[in-house]
C-alpha cells in the first residue's frame, strides 16, 4: 500500500483526458487501494458537493468528515442536511474541536479569529483533522490548481508532511466552470451562499464575498496576511 512512509514506491499515473478529467479514475483507484483506510475531509462547498457525488458512484458508504468549528454559516449546515437526504448511505461525521468556543475564549480571549486567526484555525481545524487522520493512511481533498497560487502545483496524489499521510486530490484539473457545469447537469444541492458572491466558504467570521473575481479566495481572512487555514500548508 502506498503510504507516507513508503513514498518512494511508484505512484500510479492517471489521464485527465476524459469526462471527469481523471477524477473518477483517481477515486476508483483510491478506494480500491485503501479500502476503508481513507476518509474525505469535506467543507461542503461546491467542489465538495461534486466530489461527494463522484465518491457515491465508487463507494456509497464512504466516510465523509466535516470539521465542525461551530463557527460555520447556517447555510452550510443546511447544505449538509440536504446531502444527507440525497446520499443516505454516506457516513457523514461531524468532527468538533476539543475546546468549546467558551473554553477557547477563556484561555485565549474572545474572538480569537480576529486577533490570532492562525491559532484559531489550529485549534478548531488542524488539530481535529490530525486526530481524524491518526490511524488512516490517506485522505481526500477537493483542492483545484486554479483556486490559488499556493495550490497550483497540487498533484492527484501528494505526500502530506503536515499530517504524515497521503493526500489525494481528484479535482486538480477542474475549472470553476467545470464544477458548476457538473452541478447543474446532475441537479446537485449546494450552499446558496455561492449565489451571493461567496465562491469560497469557511467559518462565518472569516469569510466575506470575494472582492477580486480573479481570486476565488479573496473573501477569506480579509485584513489579515492569510490565505489558507493551514490544512494544506507544509
Amino acid at each position: 500500500m502506498l503510504t507516507y512512509h513508503n513514498w518512494e514506491q511508484e505512484k500510479p499515473i492517471f489521464s485527465n483526458n476524459n469526462e471527469t478529467k481523471g477524477a473518477l479514475d483517481v477515486l476508483k483507484w483510491a478506494y480500491d487501494h485503501y479500502k476503508n483506510d481513507i476518509v474525505y475531509a469535506c467543507s461542503f462547498g461546491v467542489e465538495g458537493i461534486v466530489l461527494i457525488d463522484l465518491i457515491s458512484k465508487v463507494k456509497p458508504d464512504a466516510e465523509i468528515i466535516f470539521l465542525d468549528t461551530h463557527l460555520h454559516f447556517p447555510e452550510t449546515y443546511e447544505t449538509i442536511e440536504k446531502v444527507k437526504e440525497r446520499y443516505p448511505s454516506l457516513r457523514i461525521v461531524m468532527k468538533s474541536p476539543a475546546l468549546s468556543l467558551q473554553e477557547q475564549a477563556a484561555l485565549f480571549g474572545d474572538e480569537l479569529w480576529k486577533t490570532t486567526p492562525n491559532k484559531c484555525c489550529e485549534l478548531r481545524k488542524i488539530i481535529p483533522l490530525r486526530e481524524v487522520l491518526t490511524g488512516v493512511s490517506a485522505w481526500i481533498s477537493g483542492l483545484r490548481r486554479e483556486q490559488s497560487p499556493t495550490r497550483a502545483n497540487t498533484e492527484y496524489i501528494n505526500q502530506d508532511h503536515k499530517f504524515q499521510s497521503i493526500k489525494i486530490c481528484p479535482l486538480i484539473y477542474w475549472t470553476w466552470q467545470d464544477i458548476w457545469r457538473y452541478v447543474h447537469q446532475h441537479n446537485l444541492p449546494y450552499n446558496k451562499l455561492h449565489d451571493m458572491g461567496y465562491p469560497s466558504i469557511g467559518c462565518k467570521p472569516c469569510t466575506a464575498p470575494a472582492y477580486d473575481l480573479n481570486n476565488l479566495r479573496s473573501g477569506r481572512w480579509v485584513g489579515h496576511a492569510k490565505t489558507e487555514c493551514g490544512l494544506h500548508e507544509s
